[in-house]
């Protein structure tokens, strides 16, 4: 069979995608642009899942957004045209994702968008505008809830376009989340934390870090909340940490460990799940996490302007800006206590059964999805 060419560009495609490469094997082939690659991070997730080696593009990363595109585009073309997938398989709304989905569509190849329908109708997002498009252009439209297939119907997709799947995130989870004996020894490893009583934070996108009054409203109220007697744990991602020593923030984190705010190095991806898991809140601008928090029955504070996830705001999450707010809402949260931890925990996640990934090899497979490129 002809391969199904996977495209990919950041760290959270590859989780995602884990799975469904195991599924199709050999089918699969696995085309990194580059867009997220360093060694500690990218490298780290590649071994850590067990994925097989990519086939990497060249000169994507650290380009801005139509630089990457269209370096990206460009190598996909040379690729697709030399050997043609009988399928094209993206991921979420990177711009890796919407280049894999441009240079299917100007092959002709039938192309297949995981986690599609997704909207936060927030024009300021490039991402908003990415997964529009890969919307537009896409011949399998894998929705993970029936909301996302709602909004898809409403722009106009046709209905036999679309396939309610799930989310795959659900089973990266559930492999990956490490046992209670292993979630302890990393509780020890990470300073004693103890179970249930500790915060942990991640702060990464743009409209976050590149606001320098933003992002020194996100370290303050985290540090405040660790002043107040929770622990609070802040891997700090590496474009995260330029960005508070270009802003002058770095006597926000001096001194920290003190007041209980543990600055530390990225985690890896079992590692964040099993901190995650014994938290008694996770505050996060991770699209994700609000996935994640879902399967592991966390509650989470989103610091953003605007969610493509709602399905997880209410019961899991609460959506605030940062600044007073950001605050406010973890307090309210960490008041809930066992009583609100147990309560998530009995709660199915919204993001489906486990299942997504079978049905998206399924249909990546499926003799009769080449008829939708016709009837596009």
């Amino acid at each position: 069979m002809p391969a199904v060419a996977v495209v990919l560009g950041t760290r959270p495609e590859l989780v995602k995608v884990t799975e469904l490469l195991r599924l199709l094997g050999p089918e699969a082939h696995l085309i990194h642009t580059g867009q997220h690659y360093d060694e500690q991070m990218s490298g780290r997730f590649l071994g850590e899942l067990g994925l097989p080696e990519p086939d990497y593009l060249h000169g994507v990363g650290g380009k801005p957004r139509a630089g990457q595109l269209a370096a990206a585009l460009e190598q996909l073309d040379e690729r697709f045209a030399a050997a043609p997938p009988a399928a094209v398989l993206v991921q979420g709304d990177t711009n890796a994702a919407l280049a894999g989905a441009l240079a299917a569509n100007a092959r002709g190849i039938r192309l297949v968008h995981i986690e599609a329908g997704l909207r936060s109708h927030d024009r300021a997002m490039p991402e908003e505008h990415n997964r529009v498009l890969i919307d537009r252009l896409a011949d399998v439209l894998c929705a993970p809830t029936e909301a996302n297939r709602a909004a898809l119907l409403a722009e106009g997709v046709a209905d036999e376009r679309i396939e309610v799947t799930g989310n795959t995130v659900v089973e990266a989870v559930r492999q990956y989340v490490p046992s209670a004996a292993e979630r302890a020894a990393l509780r020890a490893r990470f300073g004693g934390l103890p179970a249930d009583g500790y915060i942990l934070a991640t702060v990464h996108r743009p409209e976050n870090t590149d606001d320098p009054d933003a992002l020194r409203a996100c370290l303050t109220e985290l540090r405040a909340l660790a002043a107040s007697g929770t622990p609070v744990l802040l891997p700090v991602h590496p474009r995260t940490r330029a960005r508070i020593a270009a802003a002058g923030l770095d006597p926000l984190l001096d001194g920290a460990d003190g007041d209980g705010l543990l600055v530390r190095e990225p985690l890896g991806y079992a590692e964040f799940l099993g901190l995650a898991r014994d938290a008694a809140l996770v505050v996060s601008d991770s699209g994700g996490v609000q996935e994640e928090v879902t399967v592991l029955g966390r509650p989470l504070v989103v610091v953003r302007r605007s969610t493509e996830r709602p399905e997880a705001l209410g019961d899991f999450a609460e959506l605030v800006t940062p600044g007073p707010a950001l605050g406010a809402a973890a307090r309210r949260r960490l008041a809930e206590g066992e009583l609100g931890l147990r309560r998530l925990a009995l709660l199915p996640s919204p993001f489906g059964d486990g299942l997504a990934s079978e049905r998206i090899a399924a249909l990546a497979r499926a003799p009769h999805a080449a008829e939708f490129t016709a009837a596009a």
